[in-house]
């Protein structure tokens, strides 16, 4: 077994390593999500707190760690007497993002279960980490159905096996620590507030701080026992501190005015519901047990804010989470001290109870910083207009030596989009936008299981079995079963798809009234991206070529930004743009084969610069036809005088053509929503 990284050889990091500690200390505050940039040590910190944990007494034999003062009644390998008991270190489980979800629960054996009566149980993981930490690196990346399965088990505290009839439960009570970058994709907002703190972490840009992160990096990977050898008289004190606040847990006070601090700052906030409020009195009483003290002060519902409220606060879609600090001194002052709740004062004034390297408050989590490679800022002469053609139906144009452009139009407010569907069944990784193959959803059929069997038809399973009944020399009432009997059921759920949006940023969009409602479109349909597990990606035409403005990701955070931003101007090159998303979608398709796109085109449907340029629009459109790739054209054009070319781009493309006004979901007029059938008629209409 490797030589774990010593917790207190971490360098900076003080909002992490306390949001740790406090759940080392007390682990009903609920677990910690540590959202930053790669390369922050964020992994090294987790793994680094389960050496830091307290050993725990188990039942001996047990797989499902019963605790023997309180062994879990219903516990598989029960009942449990008074027998022998062991001490061992806590664990710490990683879940893995591709698991399966035997894997993470369990298996149950299907085939001795219906033929014998026996439960066959194999524990997952869940059980693993039963009195232990749960780990998932890239939790924003796990699967919807995993995802439940978590949620489930955080809220009841045990894990259910269900097989067709035969189930079995599990105690799993376990410290959630999850990490993840937010670059590649927002957490779903379920899970999102399961986890009692969040932190946001990001790398020192003090050069000296660096300068020691490297140094004792390259130390320990020299030498790691050694170098952690140097550090134990540290990991012993903060291992002690651990298990002294935990006796001091229970008797330290929370008074009246310490709660209407934390009542009060959660309503100005606007948190929904009330585990904000719950998580908030936990950590401001594990930050006291921390600090040695008996009584919460103020400035541990200040710092306990600062952890548990930034992720749960009401804010507009894409906005990062944060906390307005000004406000909530405002808050705490305002509710401060009142009832006579001496506890509430700190008579020393020091907002920094905890200075030693086990974790100090340090400031609150920060807003994530903006990216800033906009798309547009090395497209000068791409802008650049060569006549008067670009001022097309009649609006009007940018002024100045800009290049042609305008000051990037903010856009309008988001809306709910009807739904947009890739035709078909697919197979790709599970969402909630597509028809697919999935584990999980309605029963459509059965089939012989390849593989290792996960889900029984019953009703196709008996029915193999039943006419062999006798030749198997059957005598009683069970039923012979034998594994050419089985039957695995086919299910149908939802996928998420590859969502490329190409958007039209030339001249003729330029008007900014519409542009600001192009963006408001747009970040609708991004929205809906987001809340059904896609992956998205941007390209942008103007002046004489495209560019890529986002790489498929699942960050639709990330597309939002570079939306906000998108100059407008130039000319219109169709062309290049469908050309450019062609390639795109070629290059995925070798990376993601399973994952369908869905190509929306945010045009007016003019073409022009170059020679021939409405021809040569309309042969790469039809590429996406040839190729079968599901479509939509989201036509922008305004104005008493429209000439329908969104509608001819949507025929050649092979999909569907719908307006601004189409495209909301409480729009009188009809949209179909799966685009195969709205193909058929651009195509026939062609």
């Amino acid at each position: 077994m490797s030589t774990p990284y010593p917790f207190t050889a971490l360098v900076g990091q003080e909002d992490l390593r306390l949001a740790l500690l406090l759940n080392a200390v007390s682990p009903a505050v609920g677990g910690v999500l540590v959202r930053g940039e790669k390369g922050t040590a964020k992994s090294t910190a987790v793994r680094a707190l389960s050496a830091l944990m307290p050993e725990v007494d188990v039942v001996s034999g047990c797989r499902f760690s019963c605790d023997p003062a309180s062994p879990d009644p219903g516990c598989p390998d029960g009942p449990h007497g008074t027998g022998a008991s062991d001490s061992r270190p806590a664990r710490m489980v990683e879940l893995p993002v591709g698991a399966s979800e035997d894997r993470l629960v369990g298996a149950l054996d299907i085939e001795r279960a219906l033929a014998e009566g026996v439960k066959a149980f194999e524990p997952g993981l869940l059980a693993d980490a039963h009195r232990g930490i749960l780990y998932v690196d890239e939790v924003n990346l796990l699967h919807d159905h995993l995802v439940d399965l978590l949620l489930d088990a955080a809220a009841m505290g045990a894990s259910y096996v269900e097989r067709e009839g035969v189930s079995v439960r599990h105690a799993s009570k376990f410290l959630l620590v999850g990490t993840m970058n937010p670059e590649e994709g927002e957490l779903r907002p379920q899970l999102l507030d399961r986890f009692g703190l969040t932190v946001e972490v990001a790398a020192s840009r003090e050069p000296d701080e660096r300068v020691e992160v490297v140094r004792r990096r390259l130390a320990y990977d020299d030498d790691p026992a050694g170098f952690a050898g140097r550090w134990a008289d540290e990991e012993s004190a903060v291992r002690a501190r651990i298990v002294a606040a935990r006796d001091l847990l229970p008797e330290v006070r929370l008074g009246d005015g310490a709660l209407r601090q934390i009542a009060a700052t959660c309503a100005a906030f606007e948190v929904d519901g009330m585990r904000a409020d719950i998580v908030m009195a936990r950590t401001a009483t594990a930050l006291a047990a921390w600090a040695g003290r008996t009584e919460v002060l103020a400035e541990d519902v200040r710092q306990a804010a600062l952890l548990a409220l930034p992720h749960r606060r009401r804010r507009a879609p894409f906005d990062a989470p944060g906390l307005d600090e000004d406000k909530l001194d405002e808050t705490l002052e305002e509710f401060g001290g009142q009832d006579g709740d001496e506890g509430d004062r700190d008579e020393g004034g020091d907002d920094d109870p905890d200075p030693d390297p086990g974790g100090g408050p340090g400031g609150g989590p920060g807003g994530q910083p903006e990216p800033d490679d906009a798309p547009g800022a090395d497209g000068e002469s791409a802008a650049q207009p060569e006549s008067g053609e670009d001022r097309e139906g009649g609006e009007p144009q940018p002024s100045g030596g800009g290049g042609g452009e305008q000051t990037p139009a903010r856009a309008a407010e988001p809306f709910r989009t009807k739904v947009l569907s890739v035709p078909g069944l697919g197979e790709g990784a599970a969402g909630r936008r597509s028809r697919a193959r999935t584990e999980h959803g309605r029963t459509i059929g059965a089939r012989r299981p390849r593989g290792a069997l996960t889900k029984l038809h019953l009703a196709a399973t008996v029915q193999a079995a039943a006419p062999h009944q006798r030749a198997r020399g059957r005598s009683g009432p069970g039923l012979v079963v034998r594994r050419d009997d089985l039957r695995q059921a086919s299910r149908e759920g939802r996928e998420g798809n590859l969502v490329l949006f190409v958007v039209d940023a030339s001249g003729s969009m330029a008007a900014r009234q519409r542009m600001s409602a192009v963006k408001g479109a747009v970040l609708s349909l991004l929205l809906d991206a987001y809340q059904r597990r896609d992956k998205v990606g941007m390209v942008t035409f103007r002046g004489s070529a495209a560019d890529v403005a986002l790489p498929p990701t699942s960050s639709v955070d990330t597309a939002a930004v570079r939306l906000e931003s998108l100059p407008t101007g130039g000319r219109t090159p169709l062309a290049a743009g469908l050309l450019k998303a062609h390639e795109v979608l070629r290059v995925e398709r070798m990376r993601d084969p399973a994952r369908r796109a869905l190509v929306v085109v945010v045009t007016d449907g003019r073409a022009t610069g170059g020679p021939e340029p409405v021809a040569l629009a309309s042969r790469a459109a039809r590429l996406f036809g040839a190729d079968g790739v599901a479509s939509v054209v989201v036509d922008c054009e305004s104005g008493p005088v429209r000439l329908g070319l969104a509608g001819q781009l949507a025929g050649e493309l092979g999909g569907t053509a719908v307006t601004l006004d189409e495209l909301r979901a409480d729009s009188i007029a009809g949209l179909v929503k799966d685009v195969r059938s709205s193909g058929q008629s651009s195509r026939r209409a062609a």
